[in-house]
């Protein structure tokens, strides 16, 4: 157990081309080693666990190494990189500024830049959280931000970038990373879980992906989770049930039910998922989302937005044209308007089935 190491520093990316979901930001960054365009300060900024404490890590170790791949990638096999990747390189420096932000510790870091390194060509300072240090901090590190060393470049990276100083922004090259799309994450899990012998479902992955909202630190610490649970066996009922989430089906039911004007249908099933343990806003606001998939599962083109798998994909299609716009468009506006009323409602179970009966007699005028 003391071995064990969580996926998400496992599979930490060593090199640009195995970064997930941010060729804008890798592109740039080898374009700038090959033509030797490297700014002295670098500012990277995006949501948290989408890579770039990680490409900070990266651009440190390839910068200083001596042998760089004809795709100017670093090559691990140096000195320098094998320094790096056992984590006693000399010439990288991290600093949270979460924990240290005050004036002092900027001024000691400060005093450090102007003594050169003692192998390799650059000393890196990586400063985690940077939006952390106090005013006084900031403007203790402008001049030196400004004008470093040759020898010295600057890396800061920020979950809220609108909390840096104008002025340091100023000083720095900003690159913007963007939440990863959920397929590349799934893509990614998939990689993982063949890596560790681990059998996973495709949908499974694709609904981890789904609820790490972008992020891929987030996903793989799910993935861990799931993995440990289900014991080597990741299938989607055990994710939806892992993760408090309603099954697909019952939403798939549920607009059958619709569709046929069934009411006592509707409400059966409801009490069904209320048994099992679900709110009515839980139920409503996955009604909602449903219905969102299945309008955008009518026009083949837009099927990416749905962030599901292929055999997923499949059925939401099969019963969008079922339905058709129109019908989607009548059910959506009333499940939205109740979903928005649900937290000033009284009697919450009565009102999440008047909801559905009004839903379902849109097909059974009579039976209202």
């Amino acid at each position: 157990m003391d071995n064990y190491v969580v996926s998400a520093r496992k599979y930490r990316p060593q090199t640009f081309s195995s970064v997930v979901g941010q060729g804008h930001i890798t592109t740039t960054l080898k374009n700038a080693i090959r033509t030797g365009q490297l700014a002295q300060a670098f500012l990277f900024c995006g949501p948290r666990g989408v890579g770039k404490t990680t490409c900070a890590r990266i651009l440190a170790k390839t910068i200083n190494c001596t042998n760089l791949t004809a795709d100017n990638e670093a090559c691990n096999e140096c000195e320098s990189c094998r320094s790096f990747n056992s984590g006693a390189s000399l010439n990288i420096f991290e600093l949270d500024a979460a924990s240290n932000n005050s004036v002092n510790d900027i001024r000691e870091l400060v005093e450090q830049v102007n003594f050169p390194p003692q192998t390799g060509r650059y000393k890196v300072y990586i400063i985690d959280e940077v939006h952390m240090l106090s005013t006084s901090a900031f403007n203790a590190f402008l001049k030196t931000l400004e004008e470093p060393p040759a020898h010295a470049k600057f890396i800061l990276a920020t979950t809220e970038k609108h909390k840096v100083m104008a002025t340091i922004l100023s000083r720095c090259q900003v690159f913007d990373f963007k939440r990863i799309d959920a397929g590349d994450i799934a893509n990614h899990l998939a990689y993982v879980a063949q890596q560790e012998g681990v059998t996973a479902e495709p949908d499974a992955l694709q609904l981890i992906a789904r609820q790490a909202e972008g992020g891929l630190r987030d996903a793989l610490s799910i993935f861990d989770q799931m993995v440990t649970f289900g014991n080597g066996q990741l299938t989607m009922k055990l994710c939806l049930d892992s993760l408090n989430m309603l099954d697909y089906d019952y939403y798939f039911r549920l607009v059958d039910h619709f569709r046929k004007g069934d009411i006592a249908g509707s409400l059966l099933l409801f009490k069904e998922v209320s048994d099992n343990g679900y709110g009515g806003q839980q139920f409503l606001t996955g009604l909602s989302n449903h219905l969102r998939n299945l309008m955008v599962a009518l026009d083949p083109a837009t099927h990416k937005l749905m962030d599901v798998g292929q055999t997923l994909g499949t059925r939401y299609g099969e019963q969008a044209v079922s339905c058709g716009l129109p019908l989607l468009l009548r059910y959506l506006d009333i499940v939205s308007d109740y979903e928005y009323r649900y937290s000033k409602s009284n009697n919450k179970r009565l009102f999440v089935e008047v909801c559905l009966m009004k839903a379902a007699a849109l097909q059974n005028p009579t039976a209202g």
